[in-house]
């Protein structure tokens, strides 16, 4: 069996995966609370042999954290703990875009829909707010936008009057209080900011895409939004079991 993970600068998600490339457990925990003690205490249960994996591998957009996981499993399991930028990408994906500025978690993505015939936007609703492009299975590039929650978060911390509030769909766009305001900004904002780059994208490359949604405000978006849209949570996941595959 396999460890594969993705490390992100909110969440740290980790899978333990078969040699036929079923998922057997998911962990999830905050990025800011990996250290060595928080681990050994959720792998007691996540693992029961460490002789039984084969391989080991993460994405990861935080260098700390990963530091820390790859020295707690490589001692665990006397393996070598990759991430994905230390393989041969070149191998699966064709890449347009500067290789050492593009987030592991975003090739990774890419990565899982080469050998397909359609052109994708990827777009990924996490700390960030990304917009991947791949074009006849090469990775183009994308957008970087502020994360949905980052910005309501950072609104409510330096304006006082402004509570912190979770998003909701919304049907009406004038609000009649300060929250209804704050939740129409951000639900009609963002879904006009998706619809606006998307269309952007279709301009400037002249071509048609299949959008795929993914991350935690996915499911609030993936029907606001006059993009055709379809969701797809495991685009991570299906990245890192394809990549795995270049582990010998």
């Amino acid at each position: 069996m396999y460890i594969l993970g993705d490390i992100g600068n909110t969440e740290t998600k980790i899978f333990l995966v078969s040699t036929n490339n079923k998922i057997i457990k998911k962990l999830s925990l905050s990025t800011t609370d990996i250290n060595y003690t928080r681990l050994n205490k959720l792998f007691i249960n996540f693992i029961t042999d460490y002789k039984k994996v084969k391989k080991i591998l993460f994405c990861s957009v935080v260098p700390k954290s990963l530091s820390i996981i790859k020295k707690f499993l490589s001692k665990k399991t006397k393996l070598k703990c990759y991430e994905v930028k230390e393989l041969n990408l070149k191998s699966l994906i064709q890449i347009k875009a500067n290789y050492k500025q593009v987030g592991s978690d975003r090739l990774t993505n890419a990565i899982s829909l080469v050998n397909n015939n359609n052109n994708f936007i990827i777009l990924d609703f996490g700390t960030a707010t990304t917009f991947d492009v791949l074009v006849k299975n090469v990775y183009s590039g994308g957008i970087i936008a502020p994360g949905v929650r980052l910005s309501l978060n950072t609104l409510s911390d330096k304006a006082t009057l402004i509570p912190k509030i979770d998003l909701k769909q919304i049907k009406n766009v004038i609000g009649n209080n300060t929250i209804s305001a704050v939740r129409s900004g951000f639900f009609w904002g963002y879904a006009g900011l998706i619809d606006n780059i998307i269309n952007l994208i279709k301009k400037e490359t002249r071509k048609s895409f299949k959008v795929i949604i993914t991350g935690g405000f996915s499911n609030l978006f993936k029907n606001s939004i006059k993009t055709k849209a379809s969701q797809n949570q495991n685009i991570t996941i299906n990245g890192l079991i394809k990549i795995s595959k270049l582990i010998k």
